[in-house]
């Protein structure tokens, strides 16, 4: 599912046109710089936490030592932010059947 097919169901569960549900899903959704609320939260450095559903946080990978494939020859991998979810219990108990 895209976000396109996303705002659709939403537009169709609450009565919602489909470009006004598109506008709601990109509010919350949208990676540009400054849009989405997840995305501006993770930035921040704080959790978006959304009770039963899941996390969404960012965690820091350190630097380490690593080999380049093609060459053989040992290399530095820089250290890291990144983006993760864990999925809440209620998520998880409906999706491990």
């Amino acid at each position: 599912m895209n976000k396109t097919e996303l705002a659709a169901k939403l537009a169709k569960k609450t009565g919602l046109s489909e470009a006004k549900a598109y506008e709601v899903v990109n509010a919350i959704f949208s990676t540009a710089p400054g849009e989405g609320i997840i995305a501006v939260e993770l930035d921040a450095g704080r959790k978006v936490q959304i009770t039963g559903f899941g996390t969404f946080e960012t965690r820091r990978r350190n630097a380490r030592k690593g080999v380049n494939p093609g060459t053989g020859k040992p290399i530095t991998i820089p250290a890291k932010t990144y983006a993760a979810f864990r999925a809440g219990k209620g998520l998880r108990e409906r999706v491990e059947k």
